[in-house]
C-alpha cells in the first residue's frame, strides 16, 4: 500500500524536533523571553529590553532604611539568520516520515544545530570574566570542576539547574581522570558505555560534549608586567587607566585579568569570597606608548554600603595587572553556567504567499519556518529551512570560562 503524502506541517515538526535534540550549549540556556518575538513579520534587529534581578542592602536593627532602586538592565537583539537548503521533491513526499527525516532531514539539521551552538558558544565566551583551569592544559581532574562549581558558589548562582559544557578533548581527558572517583555503579556503567561524562556528576546538572565549543584568542599583551595607572575613585566607573609591559600591547576584548588587591566579593552579603577578581575587557584597546584605556563589561562599585558592589575595595594606582593566558595564544573555551546566565531567542519568520509549500513551528522557544517554491531557472523544487536568532550573557556572574 502507498505512503500517506508528507504534509509540509509534518516535516516542519519534525525538522525542529530534530533542531532541538540536537543543540547542546543552546539547549541548556534561557529561553523564557522568546514569547516578546513571537509576533508575525518580526524583523531583523529587534530586540528586547531584560530586567535584572534588584539588588539591595539588608539594613540592621528596627529604624526604617528605605533604598531606591537598583534595577540594571540588558538587551537581547535577535539579528543572526541561519538556514540550511535541501532538495525536498514531491517524490520524497511519499516516503515514510522516519525515513524521511533519517535521510534527508537529520543529516543537514545536524549542520544547522552545530553552527548555532558554535555562535552561541564561542559569541558568549568573551563576555564571560569568571574563569577557572590553565590556559593550554586540557582539563581533566575534578579539581577544577569544582573550582568551577566554586566560583558559581561565590557569585551566590542558584545551584541548579548547572550545566558544563566541554569539547571532545577535554569530554575525553574528564571521562578517564575521573573514572574511578565514582561510587554510583549507575553513572560508571553509563560512562563507560557513552563515553560521556553524564548527568548529576559533581554537582552539575550535565557535564556534555559539544564540538562546537570556540576558542578565544588574547592579545597581544604580556601576561604580567603591567600595573594600574591611577587609583579609581568613582563608584560604577567602567574604565581602567593602565600601563602595559609593552610599548603597544594591545588587550582584546575577552581577555580577563586581575588586580592585586582587588578581591571579589559575594553579591548578597558583599563580604569578600578570598578570590581575586576576574575582570574582562569590553572592547579592543591598544597601549600608546604603554598607556592604555581597558573598558570592562562589569561595572566597578565596591565596600560593603554598595548594594552593586563586585569588589571589596577600589584598585588603587601602581597595582600589579595580571593577564590569562599567553599573548596571541588561542585556547578552548569551554563553558561551565547556569541556565539563567545565558539567554537565546527566536523570531517568527514572516510566511511568504506565492509559493509551492510553507510552514512555521515553535516549541520551546525555537521557532523555524520551511518553504518550498519552483524553481523556473533550474526548472527544480527548492526548499530552504530558517531559524532567526538572538543570545547574549544576561548574568555573567552565573557563568564561568573553563579554560583548555
Amino acid at each position: 500500500m502507498a505512503n500517506s503524502l508528507l504534509t509540509i506541517d509534518m516535516i516542519t515538526n519534525e525538522a525542529l524536533r530534530i533542531l532541538e535534540n540536537k543543540l547542546v550549549v543552546t539547549g541548556n540556556v534561557n529561553r523564557q523571553y522568546d514569547d516578546k518575538f513571537a509576533v508575525e513579520g518580526a524583523k531583523i534587529g529587534d530586540t528586547l529590553r531584560i530586567r535584572l534581578p534588584d539588588r539591595a542592602i539588608v539594613r540592621s536593627g528596627p529604624a526604617l532604611s528605605v533604598q531606591a532602586e537598583n534595577q540594571q538592565y540588558t538587551t537581547l537583539t535577535v539579528s543572526s539568520q541561519k538556514g540550511i537548503d535541501i532538495a525536498f521533491s514531491s517524490a520524497e513526499q511519499t516516503m515514510k516520515l522516519d525515513n524521511y527525516s533519517k535521510l534527508i532531514l537529520e543529516p543537514r539539521i545536524s549542520q544547522l544545530a552545530a553552527s548555532i551552538d558554535y555562535d552561541v558558544a564561542s559569541g558568549v565566551a568573551p563576555y564571560i570574566g569568571q574563569s577557572v583551569g590553565t590556559p593550554g592544559t586540557t582539563p581533566a581532574t575534578s579539581q577544577v570542576l569544582l573550582a568551577g562549581n566554586q566560583k558559581l558558589n561565590e557569585a551566590a548562582a542558584p545551584m541548579d539547574p548547572r550545566y558544563c559544557t566541554v569539547n571532545p578533548a577535554a569530554n575525553a581527558a574528564l571521562v578517564e581522570g575521573l573514572k574511578g572517583l565514582f561510587n554510583p555503579a549507575g553513572t560508571i556503567s553509563s560512562q563507560f558505555k557513552s563515553g560521556m561524562m553524564g548527568n548529576n556528576v559533581l554537582g552539575y546538572d550535565e557535564i556534555a560534549m559539544s564540538q562546537s565549543i570556540g576558542t578565544f584568542t588574547c592579545g597581544s599583551r604580556a601576561s604580567t608586567g603591567a600595573t594600574l595607572t591611577t587609583t579609581v575613585t568613582t563608584q560604577g566607573t567602567t574604565t581602567l587607566a593602565i600601563t602595559t609591559a609593552g610599548a603597544s600591547d594591545v588587550i582584546k576584548a575577552g581577555d580577563v585579568f586581575t588586580i592585586a588587591g582587588c578581591y571579589a566579593v559575594n553579591p548578597q552579603t558583599r563580604v569578600s569570597t578570598g578570590s581575586l577578581y576576574q575582570f574582562v575587557a569590553a572592547a579592543d584597546a591598544t597601549a600608546s606608548g604603554s598607556a592604555a584605556t581597558v573598558t570592562v563589561r562589569v561595572p566597578i562599585y565596591w565596600g560593603t554600603s554598595q548594594a552593586l558592589a563586585i569588589v571589596d575595595s577600589a584598585p588603587t594606582s601602581t597595582s600589579a595587572i595580571v593577564f590569562m593566558g599567553t599573548a596571541s595564544t588561542a585556547y578552548t573555551q569551554n563553558l561551565i553556567y547556569h541556565r539563567d546566565a545565558i539567554a537565546f531567542a527566536t523570531a517568527d519568520l514572516t510566511i511568504p504567499k506565492g509559493v509551492d509549500m510553507a510552514s512555521r513551528a515553535t516549541h520551546n522557544g525555537i521557532s523555524l519556518r520551511i518553504v518550498r517554491a519552483y524553481d523556473v531557472n533550474q526548472d527544480r523544487m527548492i526548499t530552504r529551512l530558517d531559524v532567526l536568532y538572538g543570545y547574549g550573557v544576561i548574568r555573567p556572574e552565573l557563568a564561568c570560562r573553563l579554560w583548555g
